[in-house]
This record gives structure tokens, C-alpha cells and sequence, in this order.
């Protein structure tokens, strides 16, 4: 078996490029982020965090797609119907239904690699908010690749700030928030007929038959006994999930061309488009099941800010109080506040949380609404959004200069973002249309953040 591994692996990395990996579509693996930040306004320095982060890479799903795969090849093999590159996919079909079947929808090693490296940046990019009295709350969805995501995310929080205490856990009540609605439901509610319209014209640039001659050696046998299309999108998405598990050392790149490839991937990615995007041919329906999330974001970031502006304020009063007075200097110690917020949880939340946040940079623009489904990768692209372990981040800054605002910037997959956020005008002259305290991209007022986004969340 190692011969034969080896041997499909001499196969398959042939000059393959990162395009073709991006093309997974939400099976790409996180890259790890090359991009600068942004300095932030003079005297301001970060104080909390907000975070919904996806579970890193996983194994396919469900099992019967593997199973399907291998018994297809294997019942054409055993009528002589396979070519050379045929028998070759058997092998890793076998490999597969041993390995990778039982399974199904678990994190891989990867996936907690993924989480580790975030925390390990996060904790690095914004030291000022892990410092020893930090208290770090976090939250997984019930499913299992959540919590391991959550816990690996946390063992190397922990690492690096051995003092820094950390509240977790995972729980059905959370997932009113962390993922609320049947993705099954809104698949369905998607799927109208001006939908299925635009769906068959991106499908009709997708054809099997070419790979399905490269497996099989008759196509009187592929037309009677092989559903094509059926086994070309079985092997399309356990082909892409195995770059989640560098430790399989094969891949099904071998079996495809730049254009079989980039055809099925856009039919993929205004899929989810459809379901979870802006999507002028859908009902949107997708979107509602991250409103609660946003709410959340923005309930959990005042209660922060109110806690914090209290302790400001207590101890501004203790210090003015405690002149000649021993009382004054022994005070309890404040309670701790919150100075991050993380939560585990889904694609199916991330894609729709993203659209609502309507972010933008010099690529795409998550909330844009278009029509042209011909042409959605240019302006909106699944890999981007939401690969393994994605991740939003919300980091709030304040200054020590009284007077001065909360600012707020937000970053997608650890990259900056533009938000439509506007400035509105305050101060003496807000008569004449100055801005005050008005910071420069990417960083945002929180108020006006606040009252943006509350409206969202409200679905108004």
C-alpha cells in the first residue's frame, strides 16, 4: 500500500497551483495571513475583542459519499472497465473508506493547527488585551468539531498566557446565537425557480464526461451504470477536503483540468451564494441565521464598554477620595471584565454574518448583491469568506484622553476591512459639516458602528 501511495502521490502533485486549492471553495484551508496592520490612532490602544470563528479543517462528509465512490470503482474494476488512472483512484478510494469514512465531519490535525496558529497571532497582533488580568470568555457550538476547535484555540491562549483566566463552555442554549436555524430549511427556502433558472446555466458549463473517460475505458458502461455528474461532485468534494489532511499523501488533483475545475467551482460558489449571500434570485433567508449572532456581537461589546467606562470611573472617584483616608487605599479589588469574546461555531453562520457586515477590500464585497451569477467570482468568493477556521474579529480601542470615542475595526480572516460605516458629524462644529473625531479606514467610531449594525440585526 505505501508503494501505491507513493506512487499516486508522484501523480498528483503535478504543478498544481494555490488557485487550484482556492477552488475547494469552503474547503480551502486557512492561509496563514501575510497582510500588515494598519496603525491605530495616536493614543489609542485595543481593549477587547469580539470573535466567531469557524471550526478548523475537517474530514468529508457524510460517509456514504466515500462509500459510494469506492463501490462505484470497485464494481467497475471488477468488470475490466477501468483505465490505468481508474485503477489508481480505486486505490485512494479504498485508502479512504478505511481512513477517512469512519471519520466523517471530525476536526483533523490541521484543524487544530489552524486555531492554534490564530490564537498565537491574535495573542501576539494585541497583547495589550491579554495581559495577566485578562478574562477570556468562550463559547463553542454542541458540535464536536466545534469544542476541539475551541480547545485547541484555548491550549495555545493558555501557552502563551499561562495567567490569563479563561471561562469555556458549549451548550444548546448557546446555539441561539452560535448557529439557530436548519440549514436543511433554508436550502429548501432558497431553491426558487428563478434560482434553479440561474443554477442550470452555471451547470451547463460543467461536464463530467471528460474526467468519467479518463476513469473508465467504455462509455457504453459509464452511460448504463455511472450517474457522471453524481461522481463528479463526490469526487469535486472529497477531492478538495483532502488538502485538510496533509498527512494523506495523495490528492485527486490528477484528475482534473483548469477548466473542469474553475467551472465547477463557480457553480459551487453561487451556490452558496444563493443560500447564504445576497442573492437577488433567493429569499435571503440564509442571512436571518446570523442576526442573532450580530445582535450578540453588539450587546456583549456595550456591556464591556459600560463595565469598562464604570471601573474608569470608580476608580477616578477612589483616587480623588483616597487622600488621607487608609480605607480608601485598601478597596476591594474591582471585578474582572471581560476582555475577549470568542465563539466556535459554522460555516453556515460566518457565510451569512460576513453578507450582513457587507465588508469590503480591494478584492470582493461580502454583502454585495448582484444578479450576474456568471461573473459572481470576481466580486464575491467563497474561499475567501469562509475556509476552514474562519474567523471575524471585532477590536475595540480606546484612548486615555477624555472626551475621545470608542473606535472599532473589523477583520475577516485576520485581513482588515472596509466597513459603509459613516461618520457622523459632533462637536462645535457640527453645524458647519466638520467631522469630529472622525479616524481614517479601518478604524470606525463605535457608535456609529452601533447604530449601523443595530438596524441589521433588527432586520430593518
Amino acid at each position: 500500500m505505501n508503494k501505491i501511495l507513493a506512487l499516486i502521490l508522484t501523480v498528483a502533485i503535478s504543478g498544481f497551483t494555490q488557485d487550484f486549492r482556492q477552488m475547494g471553495s469552503n474547503y480551502y484551508a486557512y492561509p496563514t495571513p501575510t497582510a500588515k496592520y494598519s496603525k491605530a490612532p495616536a493614543g489609542y490602544k485595543p481593549f477587547y475583542l469580539s470573535h466567531y470563528g469557524r471550526h478548523g479543517s475537517r474530514f468529508h462528509q457524510p460517509a456514504d459519499h466515500y462509500h459510494a465512490l469506492y463501490n462505484t470503482l470497485a464494481k467497475a474494476d471488477s468488470a475490466g472497465k477501468l483505465t490505468d488512472l481508474g485503477k489508481s483512484l480505486l486505490e485512494r478510494a479504498k485508502f479512504l473508506d478505511e481512513y477517512a469514512a469512519p471519520r466523517v465531519g471530525d476536526l483533523t490535525q490541521l484543524g487544530v493547527a489552524q486555531h492554534q496558529g490564530i490564537a498565537k497571532r491574535m495573542v501576539k497582533n494585541f497583547p495589550e488585551i491579554f495581559k495577566n488580568d485578562a478574562y477570556v470568555e468562550a463559547y463553542a457550538s454542541t458540535s464536536v468539531r466545534c469544542v476541539v476547535s475551541m480547545a485547541a484555540f484555548l491550549e495555545e491562549l493558555h501557552a502563551q498566557k499561562p495567567k490569563v483566566e479563561i471561562h469555556q463552555e458549549s451548550g444548546k442554549y448557546l446555539m441561539s446565537f452560535i448557529s439557530p436555524l436548519d440549514f436543511g430549511k433554508i436550502i429548501g427556502e432558497s431553491n426558487t425557480p428563478a434560482w434553479q433558472k440561474e443554477n442550470e446555466k452555471l451547470y451547463s458549463h460543467v461536464n463530467p464526461t471528460r474526467m468519467m473517460r479518463t476513469i473508465f475505458n467504455d462509455s457504453n458502461y459509464i452511460q448504463k451504470n455511472v450517474d457522471a455528474g453524481d461522481l463528479f461532485s463526490k469526487i469535486y468534494e472529497i477531492g478538495n477536503s483532502l488538502q485538510g489532511s496533509p498527512e494523506i499523501e495523495f490528492s485527486f488533483d490528477d484528475l482534473w483540468t483548469e477548466e473542469d475545475l474553475t467551472a465547477r467551482w463557480h457553480a459551487q460558489n453561487a451556490w452558496w451564494y444563493s443560500v447564504l449571500g445576497n442573492n437577488p434570485f433567493a429569499k435571503k433567508q440564509g442571512l436571518d441565521n446570523a442576526r442573532p449572532l450580530l445582535k450578540n456581537v453588539l450587546d456583549e461589546a456595550d456591556k464591556v464598554i459600560a463595565a469598562d467606562t464604570a471601573k474608569t470611573d470608580a476608580s477616578t472617584d477612589s483616587a480623588s477620595s483616597s487622600t488621607g483616608s487608609a480605607t480608601a487605599k485598601t478597596a476591594a479589588k474591582p471585578a474582572k471584565k471581560t476582555t475577549a469574546t470568542l465563539r466556535f461555531g459554522h460555516d453556515t453562520v460566518i457565510f451569512p454574518f460576513a453578507v450582513l457586515l457587507q465588508l469590503e477590500n480591494s478584492t470582493q464585497n461580502t454583502g454585495i448583491e448582484t444578479a450576474d451569477m456568471e461573473n459572481l467570482h470576481k466580486v464575491w468568493r467563497d474561499y475567501e469568506i469562509s475556509p476552514m477556521a474562519a474567523n471575524v474579529q471585532l477590536v475595540f480601542y480606546k484612548s486615555s484622553k477624555k472626551g475621545t470615542p470608542i473606535l472599532v475595526k473589523v477583520m475577516l480572516n485576520e485581513i482588515e476591512q472596509k466597513l459603509p460605516v459613516t461618520c457622523n458629524p459632533q462637536g462645535p462644529s457640527a453645524s458647519s459639516g466638520t467631522l469630529q473625531n472622525c479616524p481614517a479606514v479601518p478604524y470606525y467610531r463605535w457608535e456609529d458602528v452601533k447604530e449601523f449594525y443595530g438596524k441589521i440585526a433588527a432586520g430593518k
